[in-house]
């Protein structure tokens, strides 16, 4: 990275941080039921999930890209929240974008929030997931026509159920 992004990059904290909505959650889209939101202590998701998922969702960490089978995933069903089973995606949404991690074009209407992420320095647009608090990826605006919309996720964030089989009862 040049020094001169690095410090452009700086000279914006101070000015984001008086927004108000920089830190604040926004669901995206209305669910067609309300999602009841869980406030289960983090340390009780911790043995509900494996460790590095629970790294990946509730320490906000990244999965290496390529990593999880889900990228290749191709089968019709839902892709689920890996610690509370709340749906976030439909397999027609999921697209290849070449990042190597698993990509969709949109999530279920109300099912994840956004909020902006600074660790990168530069903002990016993090999203979670609305019941559990669980992190699973980020946004960008870089996805196919015509929404442009890459929502990128977590392989470990997600699991998969296939069409033919029935949804798990939501867990929390």
């Amino acid at each position: 990275m040049k020094r001169r992004t690095l410090l452009q990059g700086l000279a914006v904290l101070p000015v984001l941080s008086l927004i108000p909505a920089c830190s604040r959650s926004q669901v995206v889209g209305e669910a067609i039921n309300p999602i009841v939101r869980l406030d289960k202590p983090h340390k009780e998701w911790r043995e509900l999930v494996s460790r590095r998922a629970y790294e990946i969702l509730f320490e906000e960490d990244t999965e290496r890209p390529e990593s999880s089978n889900l990228v290749y995933e191709d089968r019709q069903g839902t892709f689920l929240c890996a610690a509370c089973y709340l749906p976030l995606f439909e397999s027609e949404h999921k697209y290849e974008s070449w990042t190597g991690w698993p990509s969709f074009t949109q999530p279920i209407p109300g099912h994840l929030a956004t909020k902006l992420d600074f660790k990168m320095i530069w903002p990016r647009t993090e999203y979670h997931c609305v019941r559990c608090g669980g992190h699973q990826g980020h946004l960008f605006s870089d996805g196919p026509e015509p929404r442009r919309e890459r929502w990128c996720n977590n392989g470990i964030a997600l699991r998969f159920v296939p069409e033919e089989e029935e949804l798990p009862e939501l867990r929390g």
